[in-house]
């Protein structure tokens, strides 16, 4: 799809359903081009991306970790030949676990970079901007994320 106002917003969404369905290798394959940035750590290879997510979140019997990733307010930049552009996007994240009620325990920002590649949009860069506002994340992050703005 090389519109780039449908196909940067289908990418973000894309990679909210892949992490709530908990499929961290296919949220990976979206960055087969590209990397994720965290703090001062640059991971690229769908293999250590993959590996990232799963250090950080817990998993369900389901196999889910009974998230649900909103993403909103996506602004996107394109450059001025086409064929590359970045997003400022935000994300919320709910969760209902057994013994944890439906609630909000994240907001957060990121920053993405994309890039036409063989006339298809793809994620060069994510950058975790910062975890705005944190509720009990206890029932979701196996390691504690700092508070952090970028």
């Amino acid at each position: 799809m090389s519109d780039a106002a449908i196909a940067i917003p289908n990418l973000l969404y894309s990679y909210a359903d892949f992490i709530d369905a908990g499929d961290f290798a296919g949220a990976a394959r979206l960055f087969r081009h590209g990397a994720v940035v965290t703090g001062n750590q640059r991971i690229a290879g769908e293999a250590e991306i993959a590996a990232l997510w799963r250090g950080w979140v817990k998993l369900y019997p389901d196999g889910t970790p009974r998230t649900r990733h909103l993403i909103s307010n996506p602004i996107i930049t394109l450059a001025p030949e086409g064929d590359a552009a970045s997003c400022r996007s935000q994300w919320t994240v709910l969760q209902a676990a057994e013994g944890f009620p439906l609630q909000v325990i994240a907001t957060g920002r990121y920053e993405d970079e994309f890039r036409r590649i063989n006339g298809e949009w793809q994620f060069t860069e994510r950058r975790y901007a910062g975890v705005d506002l944190t509720g009990d994340m206890s029932a979701h992050i196996k390691k504690h994320l700092e508070n952090r703005r970028a």
